[in-house]
C-alpha cells in the first residue's frame, strides 16, 4: 500500500507547498490504514449482522423492510464493528458521497489548498481610468466566487484605477471540459439551485436572490434582486395578499415567470404576514449567468464598458494584473458537508483531476479518485463508483463496509478535526437541525434522494467512545427511514458496556 505520488501542477500553476503538505498526510494516512488493519485483525468477532430491536421497531412502524438498509457501526479507531448488516452491498448513498470527494479533497490537495482566479488586462490603463483593451478573467475551478467575492474581485479592478473597459470582458473557462446539462434532466426542476451544473468560472452558484419586503401602507412588496443582472427586467412591485392571509406556501402564491431570461414577473400576490423573504432562484439561461453578473454588478458599482460579455481565451504570454483567492479548502469543505451543496462539491470534485491532469473532467476525477482510494485500501474495498461526485445521481454507488473505513481512516489523520467539523450536529445545524436524534450526539453527513436516504459519520459515545456510523437505505418508501436513523444514533450512543 503506496502513498499516492505527488500530483504535477498544471502548465503555468506551481504549488509546491500544497503538494509537500498532502504528502504528509498522504504518508500519516497510509500507517492509520496499517494500524486499523492490524485492530480488525486482533478483535474478537461478534454476532453483528442484527439490527438493535429499537430500530426493528422503527422500520416496522415506517413500513420499510429490513433489507433495505446497508448499516455499519465500529468503534472510530478500529477493531471488529457493533454492526455489520448488509454492508458489502453497492448501494447509493446519495449526498453521503460528498464524504469521499471532500476527504480526498483534504489529503490530495492538502488543507492549505486556495483556488486562482486571475484577472488579465489586454492593453494599459490611460490617465482617465480607461482600460485600452479587453478584461479577461480566467476561471480555476473556484467554488466559492459568490456576489460577495465578485464584488471584491470589481473593487479590485477599480483600485487599479480602471473606470471603463474599452474592449470586452472575456471570460476564460477551459480549465474545466464538460458534457451539456440541462438542469431539469435530474428531477424536472430547472429553477432549483441543488441543480446547477459546474463551471470553471462559477459565479454565485448560477443563482440569484429575490428579495420581498412587503410594505403594508403601499399595499405590495417590494422585489429586489441580487447580484444585478445586465439586460433583465425585474417586476419591481408585486401586490399583497389579503389581509389575514397566512404566510404558507408563498413562493407558489407568487406564480413567478422564471423562464425568461430578460425578465422575471409575477401573476400572482405576497402575503404580508411573511414579513421579510428571500428566495434563491437557478437563472433561466445557465450558460449566460456569469457575463450577465459580472456586467450588470459592474455598472452597478459605477464601471462602464464598450464592448461585450464573451467567452474566449486568455491571450498567450499575458501576465494577471492581479488574482482573486477563494478561502481556504476547510471552509469550502465545510460549506459543502453542513449544506450538502451540489456544485460546490462538484467543483472540487473537477479540481482533483485538474490538479493531477491540468484539466479538469468528470472522467479524469473519477480515475484520480479510484487510484487514491486504491492506494488506501488496495483489493480489499472496491472503488466507489463516485459518478459526478456530489451524491446528485442515480448512478453513484458505495459500500456501508469502504465508507466506514474510510472514515476509520479519517478519524486516525491529522485531517480529521477539518472533516469532522465540516459535518451537520444531529439537532444543531446545517442539514441535521431537525434531527429527532440527541442533539450534539453525532456529525453526521446525510443524503436524500428519491428512493434513497443516507446518514454517515461520526457518534459520540456516553462513555466517551468514538464510532463510526454509516447508514443506507434503498427503497422506494426510503424517505420513511428517518426515525430508524434517528433510533441508531441514539443506540449508538448509549454506553457499549451496557449494551
Amino acid at each position: 500500500m503506496n502513498p499516492l505520488p505527488a500530483w504535477p501542477a498544471p502548465p503555468g500553476v506551481s504549488r509546491p507547498r500544497a503538494h509537500r503538505t498532502a504528502a504528509r498526510l498522504r504518508d500519516f494516512a497510509t500507517a492509520a490504514v496499517l494500524a486499523l488493519g492490524s485492530l480488525a485483525a486482533t478483535a474478537q468477532a461478534l454476532p453483528v449482522d442484527t439490527l438493535p430491536p429499537e430500530v426493528e421497531a422503527a422500520l416496522l412502524r415506517a413500513r420499510l423492510p429490513r433489507e433495505a438498509l446497508s448499516v455499519v457501526v465500529a468503534e472510530a479507531s478500529g477493531g471488529a464493528p457493533r454492526i455489520d448488516f448488509r454492508a458489502h452491498q453497492p448501494v447509493n448513498p446519495a449526498s453521503v458521497m460528498k464524504l469521499v470527494t471532500t476527504y480526498a479533497g483534504l489529503e490530495l490537495l492538502g488543507p492549505a489548498y486556495t483556488w486562482n482566479t486571475p484577472v488579465y488586462f489586454g492593453g494599459p490603463v490611460d490617465g482617465d481610468g480607461t482600460l485600452q483593451g479587453d478584461l479577461v478573467i480566467r476561471g480555476q475551478g473556484d467554488p466559492k466566487l459568490v456576489v460577495e467575492r465578485l464584488w471584491l474581485l470589481l473593487r479590485r479592478l477599480q483600485a487599479q484605477g480602471v473606470r471603463t473597459i474599452a474592449g470586452d470582458i472575456v471570460l476564460d473557462r477551459s480549465a474545466f471540459v464538460l458534457p451539456p446539462h440541462n438542469p431539469a434532466d435530474f428531477d424536472g426542476e430547472p429553477s432549483r439551485p441543488y441543480n446547477a451544473a459546474p463551471d470553471a468560472l462559477l459565479v454565485n452558484f448560477k443563482s440569484v436572490t429575490l428579495g420581498f419586503v412587503p410594505d403594508g401602507v403601499g399595499g405590495n412588496a417590494t422585489v429586489m434582486l441580487d447580484p444585478p443582472l445586465a439586460d433583465m427586467r425585474l417586476q419591481a412591485r408585486v401586490p399583497l395578499a389579503p389581509a389575514g392571509t397566512a404566510c404558507g406556501d408563498w413562493r407558489a402564491g407568487l406564480q413567478a415567470g422564471l423562464q425568461d431570461p430578460a425578465r422575471i414577473a409575477f401573476a400572482g400576490s405576497y402575503p404580508a404576514s411573511c414579513g421579510e423573504k428571500q428566495w434563491p432562484v437557478a437563472y433561466a439561461d445557465p450558460n449566460a449567468f456569469a457575463g450577465r453578473a459580472i456586467a450588470g454588478l459592474w455598472r452597478s458599482m459605477g464601471g462602464r464598458l464598450g464592448g461585450h460579455v464573451r467567452d474566449g481565451r486568455v491571450p498567450a504570454g499575458l501576465q494577471p494584473a492581479f488574482t482573486m483567492v477563494s478561502p481556504p479548502l476547510p471552509e469550502v469543505v465545510r460549506d459543502i458537508n453542513k449544506f450538502s451543496n451540489n456544485v460546490m462539491a462538484q467543483q472540487l470534485f473537477l479540481t482533483l483531476s485538474l490538479q493531477a491532469r491540468g484539466t479538469g473532467s468528470f472522467d479524469g476525477s473519477r480515475a484520480v479518485v479510484d487510484q487514491w482510494w486504491r492506494s488506501r485500501f488496495g483489493v480489499s474495498e472496491p472503488p466507489p463508483a463516485a459518478d459526478n461526485g456530489a451524491g446528485l445521481s442515480r448512478d453513484a454507488r458505495i459500500t456501508a463496509q469502504g465508507l466506514a473505513r474510510m472514515l476509520q481512516t479519517a478519524w486516525l489523520s491529522p485531517l480529521m478535526p477539518d472533516l469532522m467539523a465540516s459535518l451537520p450536529m444531529t439537532g444543531i445545524d446545517g442539514t441535521l437541525r431537525r434531527s429527532k436524534a440527541r442533539a450534539g450526539t453525532a456529525h453526521l453527513k446525510t443524503g436524500s434522494l428519491r428512493d434513497v436516504q443516507a446518514i454517515a459519520g461520526f457518534v459520540h459515545a456516553d462513555d466517551g467512545r468514538r464510532f463510526v456510523l454509516v447508514a443506507i437505505a434503498n427503497h422506494p418508501n426510503a424517505g420513511a427511514a428517518r426515525p430508524a436513523f434517528d433510533a441508531l444514533v441514539d443506540w449508538t450512543a448509549r454506553q457499549p458496556e451496557a449494551r
